[in-house]
């Protein structure tokens, strides 16, 4: 990990990458630092991730809710202001939302 000096984040200057789901449309805002990347990710109405993924997350809902569903079935609705924490390849995960959903996403080296 790279040493990170103080800094602020403004997030109406960091342009907008769209990602296709099987359903619906994510845009994320990403900073990279080294090992550490922090995305501000919104998910559009009817969104369902196209993949299951295995990468380790922090992911904090900021406004609206969703489901984040595991691959052995079990689903766990967060709505703003719920966190939840995954390590690197324990559980399959993917991301559902009706209404859309805007996630604040801390992923890196620390979650290996």
């Amino acid at each position: 990990m790279t040493a990170i000096p103080f800094q602020t984040i403004d997030w109406n200057l960091i342009p907008k990458t769209e990602h296709s789901g099987d359903s619906g449309t994510a845009y994320w805002q990403t900073l990279q630092l080294g090992g550490l990347r922090i995305r501000k990710v919104t998910y559009s109405e009817n969104y369902i991730a196209d993949h299951w993924c295995q990468k380790g997350h922090v992911v904090h809902c900021l406004e609206g809710e969703f489901i984040s569903e595991l691959e052995n079935g079990e689903k766990f609705t967060l709505s703003k202001g719920m966190t939840y924490v995954v390590s690197d390849d324990v559980s399959s995960h993917r991301s559902i939302t009706t209404k859309g959903v805007e996630l604040l996403i801390i992923d890196g080296d620390f979650l290996k």
